[in-house]
C-alpha cells in the first residue's frame, strides 16, 4: 500500500473515532436535556442527528432509543470495514 492510502486510511479511522465519540457525547445529552440553544449542543446534534434519525425509527423500543448503539454498531463493524477495504483496493 502506498503512503497515500496509508494517510487515507489514518484519516478515516480518526474521522470514524470523531464521529462515534460525538454519538456517545450525544447519547449522554439526552440523560441531561441541556438548553438545545447552546451553540457547543447546536453543533453535536447537527453532526449527529442525520446519522441518528434514520435509525431512530427502527431501533426505539418501549420508550427506549437505542439509535446512538445502532449508529456506533454500524460505524464498527459496517462502514469502517468498508471503508478499509476499498482503500485498500484502490491503493
Amino acid at each position: 500500500m502506498t503512503s497515500a492510502g496509508t494517510i487515507l486510511l489514518i484519516a478515516g479511522s480518526y474521522l470514524f473515532n470523531i464521529i462515534t465519540a460525538l454519538i456517545c457525547i450525544n447519547c449522554l445529552l439526552s440523560w441531561f436535556r441541556p438548553n438545545p440553544e447552546n451553540p457547543i449542543v447546536r453543533v453535536i446534534y447537527g453532526l449527529t442527528e442525520p446519522i441518528m434519525a434514520p435509525l431512530r425509527r427502527f431501533t426505539t423500543f418501549g420508550g427506549m432509543d437505542f439509535s446512538g448503539l445502532a449508529a456506533i454498531l454500524l460505524i464498527e463493524f459496517i462502514i469502517y470495514p468498508v471503508y478499509s477495504w476499498v482503500v485498500t483496493l484502490i491503493f
